[in-house]
């Protein structure tokens, strides 16, 4: 699943991670590295399992969780209308 951000949706890179804008309702969204990776994951071609590997691989944090996290993360960000 290629994850793509709505029209109104800024996002920029930060020392800290990814800060998302929300220009509809002003709300400030900020993806920790872990959350960040997640998304640039997804936002260039890769599937929720290519999410879950690239956390395993980068961070130390066990398979099961990882997937807990990226399916929460996708949910939340579809949940506030940011992706599509």
């Amino acid at each position: 699943m290629t994850l793509r951000f709505d029209t109104d949706v800024s996002t920029a890179q930060t020392e800290y991670g990814t800060v998302l804008l929300d220009q509809r309702s002003g709300e400030y969204w900020e993806l920790n590295p872990t959350g960040a990776l997640v998304v640039r994951t997804l936002m260039n071609g890769g599937d929720e399992a290519a999410a879950v590997t690239a956390l395993v691989a980068r961070f130390e944090i066990d398979r099961d969780r990882a997937e807990q996290d990226v399916t929460a993360l996708v949910r939340d960000l579809r949940a506030a209308g940011l992706v599509s």
